[in-house]
């Protein structure tokens, strides 16, 4: 917690000098600025052990502040800290353990702490489920009031959502930003501008993706365009669409088809992110490729996919699989640790 108070100065200056570290070697704004947060936790811990200096910190003092982390209550609701929270304390421990070893303040072992479970797993769709929403875009309303080609413009987008959320696997901003001139389609790709930490990635596009996107920019999006507006996704008053607006569109997909157990999901447009995920490595498409096509920094982050998946151990890609072949490597930004 960022609020504790660190009475000795040689703890706040490690603080400071540890949140430097992760600034030099590359680690994302949000991690230089949450991680030494929960290091405080531990140095805070440190001071009322009557520990004042770091070379008398031994293994067994961070489990057992790991220890009065699981039993210390959430400010912010009721009940303990969740498990994903734990984890990212976990994550913090192990990076400042690093620290201390890198930089020769002190050797301490690796740390032997499990990450704890998640509290809500992500589902996904089946691929008759995806193809029930493609299906439900075709669909007129009973009442309408609007004119035919705006009718076939709004159907045209809604499936263009679909081919880049779920064919592109994008997360919700991703979409939100998308622009017409990141779309290439000469080569196929897609061209994320602001993914996840500011950084940037191209991402394949299938050819039945290429299809819808083609589709709804040449032969529908003017019709929604009021203006000479850039954004890709365009609401019926011509402006760009907020991730909201795109979300009830997708509610209103899922509604519109037959299936009731669909209808009954909790879905958002992270679903689609996730739907895919599990579909290409059930395919067998390998985790590496997956982690750059998602814009995962590290495997641990694609790993769950496996748990989703039913799948243990990963398999070759298919000869027969032609829709995503293995991803291209090309991305541009620096590395960063975090999902």
């Amino acid at each position: 917690m960022k609020s504790l108070p660190l009475k000795n100065a040689s703890f706040r200056f490690i603080e400071q000098s540890f949140k430097e570290w992760l600034d030099i070697l590359g680690y994302a704004p949000s991690s230089v600025y949450n991680l030494p947060n929960h290091i405080r936790e531990l140095l805070h811990y440190l001071e009322q052990q009557g520990i004042n200096h770091i070379k008398e910190l031994e293994v067994r003092h961070i489990y057992e502040h790991y220890e009065k982390l699981k039993e210390r209550s959430n400010q912010r609701r009721s009940g303990g800290i969740s498990n994903g929270h734990l984890n990212k304390h976990i994550q913090a421990l192990r990076k400042f353990t690093d620290y201390l070893r890198k930089v020769g303040r002190i050797q301490l072992p690796a740390l032997k702490l499990e990450n704890q479970e998640a509290d809500r797993k992500p589902f996904y769709l089946t691929e008759q489920e995806i193809e029930a929403l493609f299906k439900a875009s075709e669909q007129r309303p009973e009442i309408v009031n609007m004119t035919e080609a705006t009718l076939l413009a709004m159907q045209s987008r809604d499936r263009a959502m679909l081919a880049v959320f779920y064919g592109c696997g994008l997360r919700r901003n991703e979409g939100v930003h998308l622009n017409l001139s990141d779309i290439n389609f000469d080569k196929a790709v897609l061209h994320v501008r602001k993914g996840k930490n500011y950084k940037e990635r191209f991402v394949p596009i299938s050819k039945r993706s290429l299809k819808h996107l083609q589709e709804y920019i040449y032969d529908h999006r003017s019709e929604l365009a009021r203006s000479s507006i850039d954004a890709l996704f365009l609401s019926q008053r011509g402006f760009r669409m907020h991730g909201q607006s795109m979300i009830i569109r997708l509610k209103s997909l899922q509604y519109k088809t037959n299936d009731l157990t669909l209808q009954e999901k909790e879905m958002g447009l992270h679903t689609l992110r996730h739907s895919i995920a599990t579909h290409l490595l059930s395919a067998g498409m390998k985790l590496e490729s997956i982690s750059r096509f998602l814009g995962h920094s590290s495997l641990e982050s694609t790993q769950i996919y496996t748990h989703l998946a039913g799948i243990e151990s990963e398999p070759a890609l298919p000869s027969g699989r032609q829709d995503y072949p293995n991803i291209p490597t090309y991305e541009t930004g620096k590395f960063h640790e975090d999902e």
